[in-house]
């Protein structure tokens, strides 16, 4: 019987994830075809027209790196997640190279939620967390407006607090 409740309590305390939106991937995936596509062109025609179609063939490499890109953003999309504990916020993030980030509430001195024209036009915005060391300021991408709106202000009740109580 204790080890039933042994594994209820390390289920409680492990963190809740929440992943980050489609429209982050979908955002940055059209930003690598346009970006990209622009690339194949501006290299494609020149080489075509001085010097040879063989030459503008070479033109398809950046289509060979827009396909790898295609999987390599979403490998990354799917790593990114956060999750609020009790005492802290958690911010994970990397494929090859794991990043996790954990910032008490008590240390957070300014929550912001930015969004720029290429965010806003894909329905997405960002919270920045900054501390005292700016080595430890964090930022969850690609959230949706209302996400970061309620989680900046709740990261904002919770910080003032626990920095109450210092």
């Amino acid at each position: 019987m204790e080890t039933g409740t042994a594994a209820q309590d390390d289920a409680a305390r492990e963190p809740v994830w929440t992943g980050l939106p489609p429209g982050l991937l979908k955002m940055r995936r059209m930003l690598l075809v346009v970006w990209l596509g622009v690339l194949t062109v501006a290299l494609g025609v020149p080489l075509g027209l001085f010097a040879g179609p063989g030459w503008a063939a070479f033109a398809l490499l950046p289509l060979g790196v827009m396909a790898w890109g295609w999987v390599v953003l979403g490998r990354n999309w799917r790593s990114w997640r956060y999750a609020e504990r009790a005492d802290d916020l958690l911010i994970s993030k990397g494929v090859l190279w794991h990043h996790e980030t954990i910032v008490p509430y008590g240390r957070m001195q300014l929550v912001e939620v930015t969004s720029g024209p290429v965010e806003r036009h894909f329905g997405l915005a960002s919270v920045q967390l900054h501390t005292a060391a700016a080595a430890t300021d964090a930022t969850i991408l690609g959230l949706d407006p209302a996400e970061a709106e309620r989680l900046r202000d709740r990261l904002t009740e919770l910080g003032e607090a626990r920095s109450a109580g210092l």
